[in-house]
């Protein structure tokens, strides 16, 4: 295979999943802005992003928006791997409006799902009254349901032992951590099963090159 028939291919990928990509841009974009930020700005900035109990009290539609424009830790390389491991293949499959749908759903419930137990902790004496300004940011929710979802896109017998494989993945943690983010991913992977109504008649995956410049499946 020729260099410019190997581009052409890798573009024509890259195309036929642009919600994948651009949010992967500005994931990097974010990225680096956070790299020119001090530590004590870089706290306080990503909290005001925070899907955290102050925040959603306050100001529930901007952070659910800007908590998943942020990656807390500053390590982009590897979301770059995993969007085009999981995101890529599930806009090719979904086309972009369902796959942002799973991805808007598994994000904006879990968070508010897992918030909403850590606050019943805090107002039960179960956890420190200071989490209510958790830093809660990231993509994790949304990549969580995407995997999920997947388990559709593979034929059976080989679906199952997907499945299990993530519930295990997910739920060994909110076994043994018991966090509000292990709840919150493990929740994410419920609603990723749960949106098997998307992907109802598309058993198999369509070819990118008759999904590239698609917006909608």
């Amino acid at each position: 295979m020729s260099i410019s028939r190997g581009f052409h291919r890798l573009w024509t990928y890259v195309r036929g999943a642009p919600g994948t990509y651009l949010w992967l841009a500005v994931l990097f974009v974010t990225t680096v802005a956070l790299h020119h930020m001090s530590p004590q700005f870089e706290d306080e900035f990503l909290r005001q992003r925070s899907t955290n109990i102050h925040e959603l009290s306050n100001n529930p539609v901007r952070v659910l928006v800007s908590s998943a424009m942020w990656i807390d830790g500053g390590r982009w390389l590897p979301y770059a791997l995993l969007f085009s491991v999981f995101h890529a293949p599930a806009e090719h499959w979904l086309g972009t409006g369902r796959w942002l749908a799973v991805c808007a759903a598994a994000h904006v419930l879990a968070s508010l799902i897992s918030e909403g137990a850590l606050l019943w902790a805090v107002r039960h004496g179960m956890a420190p009254g200071s989490s209510v300004d958790t830093l809660d940011i990231g993509v994790s929710y949304a990549l969580a349901g995407v995997i999920a979802v997947l388990a559709y896109r593979i034929p059976r017998p080989w679906r199952y032992p997907y499945a299990a494989a993530v519930l295990i993945v997910y739920g060994v943690p909110l076994v043994t951590g018991r966090s509000f983010t292990d709840l919150g991913h493990f929740t994410s992977v419920l609603i990723g099963f749960g949106c098997y109504p998307l992907v109802r008649g598309r058993a198999r995956q369509r070819n990118p090159k008759e999904t590239a410049g698609a917006v909608e499946g």
